[in-house]
């Protein structure tokens, strides 16, 4: 190694060491006053807002899962539903409580409806100790992705066998466990040669697709999925007022992508200081701090940008900040824009008509109110105002759990949804104008509540918040 890179790699570590050791010590501090702004102290107070998760209450327990599938059951059992049978990965997720993705190693899980808290598991053998640490009544494994017959070097048995169909390997293995003749429940809905291998080795059974059952559940969020949420933007609170004496800090000597990356170990930091954690599975899962969207200047001007950000900070630009934060699963967007002055008048009209817009969204949304009147009033505001050019996209969409951003319903003109308690909306009314390399996106979570709506965020969306001297 020669001294250019090895001195570089020397300096490299203590840069890091040093910038994790100011997040963390940062993040064990209740304010932020040691930088310029004192950030915190401007937070909004939002009436209504749940009470967050207690620390080390940090993901739903089992039982929770278990009385999810139940819930599940009991609403499929009017319909003939004999067993439950579950591949989409977030559906797991969401029934059983074990973390965890399939990629091209297809997984299912298994629940009979006349058994109580049973979970029989099929899936790849890497996955095996994962799995049956959690729940799991059985788990039957294939080795891998494609499957020999016969080969399990884990058994000692490194066989090249003719390669297994997956789906016929399940069907034998439901077959099994008796599901010949019965009518399965199933988050799919199997292909023409998937029916046909069916008949040959379930005959009699009949498969019905229950995917709009498990999404309607997943909707409507249970109090202690809210909980988590509302703990979750507690700590977006603290990472969004961070952000700001940040950039107030360190004014246009610093890019958008360090400022990403101050706030992705900041949050982390933080989360982790507050979590139960052994290094051992299932304990700090669905955890993430992303950052990697936040983005100055004329990159803020486009919705979905495919280019590299790594701008300074400017003088008379925008300032995007994006955040991304989960715990135990639940968690979403919380971002906010900058006006870095001198702002132009246009730049401040932008931010305003998306400003109005959100407190229409939160002023709108109750319970009964339609998904596409909201989006018609948002739009209507913005077309008033002349905005109409700036508009690339709908107000809102609603948010899932497990780490899936975008779920039903959706706050656009097409969707007549009608709004209930325990529903959650992103907050987005942006407007973009790619010729003056201008864009004001910002995002929250908009719960429902029984007579309104609250945010789940405190970050402001003023004015003293939003523009920014350096």
């Amino acid at each position: 190694m020669n001294s250019d890179r090895r001195t570089f790699i020397k300096r490299m570590g203590l840069s890091i060491a040093a910038t994790s050791l100011a997040a963390g010590n940062l993040a064990c501090t209740d304010s932020s006053s040691s930088l310029a702004g004192n950030s915190e102290s401007l937070l909004a107070t939002r009436e209504g807002q749940p009470e967050p998760a207690p620390i080390g209450y940090d993901r739903l327990p089992l039982e929770w899962y278990k009385a999810n599938t139940q819930r599940l059951k009991d609403k499929l059992n009017p319909r003939g539903i004999e067993a439950i049978l579950i591949q989409n990965d977030i559906n797991a997720v969401y029934y059983t409580g074990c973390f965890r993705g399939s990629g091209e190693r297809t997984t299912w899980v298994l629940f009979p409806s006349n058994e109580k808290d049973t979970a029989y598991w099929y899936g790849p053998a890497i996955d095996r100790d994962l799995i049956t640490s959690w729940w799991a009544t059985e788990f039957e494994y294939y080795f891998c992705f494609p499957h020999a017959v016969g080969g399990f070097p884990n058994k000692g048995e490194v066989v090249q066998g003719e390669r297994k169909d997956l789906f016929e390997w399940l069907l034998e293995g439901l077959e099994k466990k008796g599901m010949a003749g019965k009518t399965i429940g199933t988050d799919f809905t199997p292909n023409p040669a998937q029916l046909e291998m069916a008949r040959k080795i379930l005959p009699g059974t009949k498969f019905v697709n229950i995917s709009e059952d498990c999404l309607q559940m997943k909707i409507i969020k249970t109090k202690e999925e809210i909980a988590l949420f509302q703990r979750t933007y507690r700590y977006f609170d603290k990472v969004h007022a961070f952000a700001r004496d940040f950039i107030l800090e360190n004014g246009t000597n610093v890019t958008d992508f360090e400022i990403g990356q101050a706030l992705q170990l900041f949050a982390i930091q933080m989360i982790m200081k507050d979590v139960k954690y052994d290094g051992r599975p299932h304990s700090a899962v669905g955890i993430d701090s992303t950052s990697h969207y936040v983005r100055t200047g004329v990159s803020t001007a486009y919705p979905h940008p495919n280019q590299f950000f790594y701008s300074k900070v400017k003088k008379g630009e925008s300032l995007y900040v994006n955040t991304d934060l989960y715990l135990g699963g639940m968690g979403g967007e919380c971002y906010r824009n900058y006006l870095i002055a001198p702002w132009t008048d246009h730049q401040s009209k932008m931010w305003e008509i998306v400003s109005d817009t959100v407190q229409i969204m939160v002023e709108e949304s109750k319970p009964g109110a339609i998904c596409s009147d909201v989006a018609y009033k948002v739009h209507q505001h913005q077309v008033k105002n002349g905005m109409q050019q700036y508009i690339y996209h709908r107000p809102g969409h609603g948010t899932g759990q497990n780490l899936q951003g975008h779920q039903a319903p959706y706050l656009a003109l097409g969707d007549y949804t009608p709004m209930q308690e325990g529903m959650m909306f992103s907050v987005e009314p942006g407007l973009y104008d790619s010729e003056k390399g201008i864009g004001i996106n910002p995002s929250d979570n908009l719960l429902i509540t029984k007579t309104g709506a609250v945010l789940m965020s405190r970050v402001p969306f003023s004015k003293e918040w939003s523009y920014l001297t350096l």
